[in-house]
């Protein structure tokens, strides 16, 4: 007989135990990590698990939806610290405001079964001291990768931190990274966890295909959606779309004289890159002369998103050797095609000629894919029911649910033998 405080299991019809959950994340915003944290914590609230969310920031108008539903608690701890010195010492900074976060979930509230990080390793050995507790970390991708090390001063200053990453990382009970590519990353990075036998699981980030049933066009629209940060490369997708205005003479009439290019994603004036970048690419638009044709949507909320998404012919997905990327996910889900460079994350989502196209990361290359679906509405059609079907099949919230629940109830029973 099932002991008292257990429910059904979601995917497998037994009986499990209903387990306290915590979420730590760094800065609950507007992003492919926050939209992973966010769909982790309401997965593990539908498997029936209790979930509390802590964050260092929540901003109520910038930030999902689903952190104001009630669906599960979200406490912020820490804002009041700063997220940089002069816009130097980001990660110094960030290490503070996590470290104060976790300090606070050990002091004011007693217990957890499970306690889920990501993106910030440092403070894994404090909540190692809730002894009771297993630590799941998801790495997005190695910070010392994304980091930069130019300059001696940028080294030495990095060294402690890349360092602390590592040996930080490997005191997780479970580590899960978000695709293949990133765990061979993983490996290659973190030599000394992988020679202890140390593999991260995948958990590939899911997408709610449920929110894309309204009514959809292809209109001559080109759509990028990602934050504006310049390894983004959204330079990729302006001059892109400006060569293909060029190759107007090689179709009838004037099919590309009303097409437009949305460049659209997370924006936060409290950072200085954002503010820079975009001016930036305000700036190519206008050398390129497509200033007039490309449009820029900072921040906008999902619903706007998804109109932005139901309404254009195509996604162009920019980054190169992007760790996963969750907007190629989002767009499929649209019934859309994605222009993606091929490498990183993509490879293992979008399907090359079937689900959209994967080209070099070069302006010639994705004016060329661009052109294909310009020339054949019923290839841009047919390549967008297929993604579709595809992100149905593979990645889904349900799949992406189900997997993390068995990640975390195999995790808890560990430490119950």
């Amino acid at each position: 007989m099932a002991a008292a405080g257990e429910v059904a299991g979601a995917s497998s019809g037994t009986r499990t135990k209903r387990l306290k959950i915590a979420v730590i994340h760094p800065d609950l915003g507007i992003g492919g990590a926050e939209r992973l944290i966010v769909d982790a914590a309401c997965q593990l609230a539908a498997h029936d698990h209790d979930v509390h969310v802590f964050t260092s920031h929540h901003d109520k108008k910038r930030c999902f939806e689903e952190t104001l539903s009630g669906l599960f608690p979200v406490t912020v701890h820490g804002d009041f610290l700063p997220r940089h010195v002069f816009y130097r010492f980001h990660a110094v900074c960030a290490y503070l405001r996590c470290i104060f976060v976790a300090l606070c979930v050990l002091l004011r509230w007693p217990f957890f079964d499970v306690i889920l990080v990501d993106q910030v390793s440092v403070v894994i050995p404090l909540l190692k001291l809730m002894a009771s507790s297993k630590i799941i970390f998801y790495c997005h991708f190695p910070d010392l990768l994304l980091a930069q090390h130019t300059t001696m001063l940028r080294r030495l200053y990095r060294k402690p931190i890349d360092m602390i990453e590592e040996s930080t990382t490997g005191m997780a009970d479970l580590i899960l990274v978000n695709s293949k590519f990133t765990a061979a990353t993983f490996a290659r990075t973190f030599s000394g966890l992988h020679a202890r036998g140390i593999e991260p699981g995948v958990l590939y980030p899911a997408v709610s295909v449920e929110q894309f049933h309204e009514p959809h066009a292809y209109k001559l629209n080109f759509l990028s959606i990602n934050r504006f940060e310049r390894k983004k490369n959204l330079d990729l997708a302006i001059s892109a779309f400006a060569l293909l205005r060029s190759a107007a003479w090689t179709l009838p009439g004037d099919a590309l004289q009303e097409a437009t290019l949305t460049v659209a994603g997370g924006y936060d004036k409290r950072l200085k890159e954002n503010v820079e970048y975009l001016e930036e690419l305000k700036r190519l638009a206008l050398t390129e002369g497509v200033s007039g044709q490309v449009n820029f949507v900072t921040s906008c909320s999902t619903s706007e998103r998804n109109e932005l998404l139901s309404n254009c012919l195509c996604v162009l997905y920019t980054p190169k050797d992007e760790h996963f990327g969750i907007v190629p996910l989002e767009a499929m889900a649209a019934h859309k095609p994605v222009i993606a460079c091929n490498s990183g994350g993509p490879v293992e989502t979008v399907v090359n000629e079937v689900t959209g196209f994967l080209c070099d990361p070069s302006p010639a290359e994705f004016s060329k894919a661009m052109l294909k679906l310009v020339n054949d509405h019923d290839l841009a059609v047919r390549l967008g029911e297929q993604a579709r079907d595809h992100v149905v099949q593979k990645f889904s919230t349900k799949t992406f649910g189900d997997l993390l629940n068995s990640y975390v109830l195999n995790i808890y029973h560990e430490r119950m033998e």
